[in-house]
């Protein structure tokens, strides 16, 4: 069977410096599709940070109905990726992203003119879906780019994601500092521009042709493969962690601590430039099923150790509490490096070539699921329960992490031709 594999050479001897570190990819297809993942999270990052605060402060919408809408729109996305993803596979992923691409930049740019709630809700909604849908149809161009080292190109996308994402939101800290409409407006013109800016730029990419599918297979396999749904609800429980850093602890440290309110922003960065500078180091080596169900295992340990020491700081003085807590999202955040590498390892390894983007829309169902579950679990078990809940938390990832790779052998056995994903 005709498999994805594009074979990208190695950088030729005489290639530049930045090429021969590795800080960016070899001109091709991967260098492409690097730009175009920076400039989208650049535009992402720019509107994200300060979503609720246009709708709140200049639109006007009450932060119940703002927290509604976002809430609709999170679940109405989660449809989306799979037959978006479905479609990508039988029709080429480059053209199906493009399409999300272009309807995101209408969206977005429509957002400058909402006044009521009814239109509010309309157009997140339908950002969401284009959004869960261009996330599905990425994917088999990642798959297809992702040269003779996949794994590592897929933690250097991630790396990237989180630098360009770092470098928005800090631009959007100078509009949420002026809090003016004009301000939002230009966060707003930022995000949409880069939509189209992205879009141009995947235009550069080569069409990838859609893998036939083996004879006798069904159009739905994703949902009927039950190893692989096993696999992402797993996925799903322990994605959770990616709200404790932007959604708990700012909670726990401007109520339950006597650290200063800067500390908010300064674990966000500790965070994020820990995962631009180490997830591709951290990435190697996870390039089987097995080794991604023992990285699975491993963060599972290290978001116990980070939640047990900022459940500690309750009760401690200033400095020790942003000590302790700067060691807690430090651990916390290598689980997340290995949670990453693990995650994105199974999500392409555990499926069929032909298949990839309805694979990927499964793993997007999954994450989209967790997310909109972590605000409520995590109030619950980390606000209200304090300290104790922390710990009850982590225990929680503790037990995903020691049973993904049971999960991850079951599935692994259950592939047709282990060697054919990639």
């Amino acid at each position: 069977m005709r498999t994805a594999k594009t074979s990208i050479p190695l950088p030729p001897p005489n290639s530049s410096w930045p090429v021969a570190r590795g800080l960016i990819p070899a001109p091709g297809p991967r260098r492409v599709l690097a730009i175009a993942t920076f400039v989208n999270m650049l535009g992402s990052g720019l509107f994200m940070a300060s979503a609720v605060l246009f709708f709140t402060r200049s639109v006007g919408l009450p932060l119940t109905q703002v927290a509604l809408g976002l809430g609709a729109a999170a679940l109405v996305g989660t449809v989306a990726g799979i037959p978006t993803g479905h479609l990508a596979d039988r029709r080429g992923p480059r053209e199906i992203y493009l399409l999300t691409l272009v309807i995101r930049a209408v969206t977005t740019a429509a957002l400058a003119f909402v006044h009521t709630f009814w239109l509010f809700v309309v157009l997140v909604c339908l950002t969401q879906l284009a959004h869960s849908a261009g996330g599905a149809s990425r994917g088999p161009l990642v798959r297809g780019f992702g040269g003779t080292n996949p794994a590592s190109y897929r933690a250097y996308l991630r790396s990237v994601a989180n630098l360009a994402g770092c470098g928005g939101a800090l631009a959007a800290g100078v509009a949420v500092q002026l809090d003016t409409r004009a301000a939002y407006l230009a966060l707003i013109a930022g995000n949409a521009i880069s939509f189209v800016a992205c879009a141009a730029i995947i235009t550069r990419l080569p069409s990838l042709p859609p893998i036939p599918a083996p004879q006798m297979t069904g159009r739905w396999i994703a949902l009927r493969d039950k190893p692989y749904m096993a696999v992402t609800v797993l996925d799903a429980i322990m994605g959770i962690q990616g709200q404790v850093l932007v959604f708990a602890l700012p909670v726990w440290i401007i109520s339950q601590t006597n650290a200063p309110r800067w500390f908010v922003g300064m674990a966000v960065l500790v965070n994020t430039a820990l995962v631009a500078a180490l997830q591709v180091r951290a990435s190697r080596g996870i390039d089987t099923s097995p080794a991604a169900g023992r990285a699975m295992r491993r963060s599972g340990l290290a978001f116990l150790i980070g939640m047990a020491l900022i459940a500690a700081t309750s009760n401690m003085p200033g400095w020790l509490a942003v000590t302790v807590m700067t060691l807690g999202v430090a651990a916390h955040t290598v689980g997340e490096l290995w949670h990453a590498a693990g995650s994105l390892e199974l999500q392409f390894r555990l499926a069929p070539a032909h298949a990839q983007g309805q694979y990927t829309g499964i793993s997007g169902l999954g994450t989209g699921l967790g997310n909109v579950a972590a605000p409520s679990i995590l109030g619950l078990l980390c606000i209200a329960w304090g300290a104790p809940g922390w710990l009850l938390m982590g225990g929680i990832f503790v037990a995903v992490g020691l049973a993904a790779p049971a999960v991850v052998r079951w599935s692994a056995r259950t592939r047709p031709d282990p060697a054919e994903a990639v």
